[in-house]
């Protein structure tokens, strides 16, 4: 039988051959090569048989007899129709350009060699190799007497255009943010650091989705171990496709099922270089406008790009601030709830007199009410997010007004527990990081169940099983509380203040390579 008259489902039959004794609790089976045929036009259409967009042209070379025709492949919409007209199809049709070819493996030295204008070729012996390039937008000439194909890069150009950062708003910083496309991301990373030292290691991750994944490092600057275990787990990934950021996260950290972020994710180019440069790795996907960067620790997450920019004084006390109110919106509620239930004692006389006053006609308990009102912060938040923004931000201004007083004036909840609710969450929205956020809301639900039960030493025991918890996390060897629980005094220094970068000479002990010197 030959390659032209298999058909699709013949080939599926080859692909799954060696599937039928494979145990059904493993990962993922797999054949390899997928495809075990030779490459010819046949092969290709069986393997894109019922896909309309896959087109096909039988050409005649120049000087070539009739019958020693080839085939021209591609994928309709993801190949500039211009480019391969131009840069493949022209120069393989032209007389001149086929002077000496007088049979397929004379005319595929030729265009191998240059005879095409394209500036990438590469030369296909395997029916994988060829089908990959195909769906990422190379068109291939296929050799049916020679079993081998050549694919050139055609790739359209259409893609979305670097715009401004969405989130991460930039005062002082770079206007640019990462988009869709992973060779324009790295591109950007490149424009930030213009070094031969700025390594990219790349992967194919999802055997459906065939998604793009690079890996950068500064070489000296982050440990060489680090980067190697991060590529690893990388190859390691087998799913069908990797389309969202859970799908890569959940697969590389140390601790998946942890409420804790454990990779630090930035949309700016600028941010991404300057974590590059203080000895972390960066991971960029092929679809996602985000970059991501490990190992990640407690500290990184509290801080903004935009400290950097101001006078130290300044940073050094917003910085301050942000753990304060880490501090506020993850054991205010929790407090009051205990304090008002157990320990009233240890409020002032006027202070309490003034909370009973307030909670005389209220029917429900301390505790009741804040997670009542913790619940509505939470809907009302997720509201505005799903809505269109400018609708969004409308119903969470509204909504938070007319719920908050209409239940005061009802008589639901007390004042305090609504002046409670509300300074821990503006406290949450000081955090720079989403994830982290996230994390504390969750824990902040836990301390208050604790609280209402055990009263304060509940939540002295709750808090003290979070740090207990939280100082046995490691991301890719490195403790996640570093430096807090390193001897690093400057790394520690770093954390809480900022100093002048003039006095700022050495990286993290912790994350820089042999390479520790920022500056003279």
């Amino acid at each position: 039988m030959s390659s032209v008259q298999i058909s699709a489902a013949q080939l599926g039959i080859i692909a799954c051959m060696d599937k039928k004794n494979t145990r059904p609790d493993a990962p993922h089976p797999e054949s390899k090569p997928k495809y075990p045929l030779a490459i010819s036009a046949g092969s290709l259409a069986a393997v894109f048989s019922g896909c309309g967009d896959y087109e096909s042209r039988r050409v005649l070379p120049g000087l070539m007899k009739g019958a020693d025709t080839v085939t021209l492949c591609w994928l309709d919409g993801l190949v500039d129709g211009v480019t391969v007209s131009e840069d493949v199809l022209r120069p393989l049709t032209d007389m001149g350009r086929s002077i000496g070819a007088h049979s397929p493996a004379q005319l595929l030295e030729l265009l191998e060699r240059g005879a095409a204008y394209s500036y990438t070729v590469r030369r296909r012996t395997a029916l994988d190799d060829a089908v990959s390039d195909l769906v990422n937008g190379y068109c291939a000439v296929c050799f049916d007497s020679l079993g081998e194909a050549l694919t050139f890069d055609t790739r359209t150009k259409l893609t979305r255009s670097v715009n401004e950062p969405a989130v991460e708003k930039a005062i002082k910083g770079g206007k640019d943010a990462f988009v869709e496309t992973l060779r324009t991301n790295t591109s950007l990373v490149r424009r930030k650091i213009r070094s031969p030292q700025l390594k990219i290691s790349q992967e194919v991750v999802g055997r459906l989705s065939g998604t793009g994944v690079a890996l950068l490092y500064i070489e000296g600057v982050a440990q060489q171990s680090v980067a190697d275990e991060a590529l690893r787990r990388i190859s390691d990934i087998d799913i069908d496709g990797l389309l969202a950021a859970g799908d890569l996260e959940e697969y590389i950290v140390d601790a998946p099922r942890s409420p804790l972020p454990q990779l630090l994710h930035t949309e700016r180019p600028d941010t991404f270089a300057m974590h590059l440069l203080n000895g972390r790795v960066g991971i960029l996907v092929d679809g996602l406008p985000v970059g991501f960067l490990l190992p990640a620790d407690l500290a990184a997450f509290m801080r903004v790009p935009e400290d950097s920019s101001m006078h130290f004084a300044v940073a050094s006390m917003l910085t301050l601030l942000r753990w304060i109110a880490l501090a506020i919106s993850l054991l205010l509620p929790a407090a009051f709830v205990a304090i008002s239930m157990y320990h009233q004692e240890m409020l002032p006389v006027k202070l309490l007199l003034s909370m009973t006053a307030a909670k005389q006609n209220v029917p429900f308990g301390a505790a009741t009410e804040v997670v009542a009102m913790l619940i509505a912060f939470e809907l009302l938040q997720e509201a505005g997010l799903r809505l269109p923004d400018p609708v969004g931000q409308t119903a969470s201004i509204i909504g938070a007004l007319i719920v908050g007083q209409s239940a005061v004036e009802a008589k639901v909840v007390s004042p305090i527990a609504v002046i409670v609710v509300a300074l821990s969450g503006i406290c949450g929205y000081t955090m720079p990081s989403q994830d982290l956020g996230g994390a504390v809301r969750l824990l902040r639900l836990l301390l208050v169940a604790v609280g209402a039960v055990m009263g304060l030493y509940g939540v002295i025991a709750g808090l003290a099983l979070i740090i207990w918890y939280t100082a046995g996390l490691e991301s890719f060897g490195k403790a996640y509380t570093a430096p807090f629980t390193g001897s690093d005094a400057g790394a520690l220094a770093r954390v809480l203040l900022k100093r002048p970068n003039s006095a700022d000479k050495f990286r993290s002990r912790h994350l820089a390579g042999w390479n520790r010197r920022r500056q003279r």
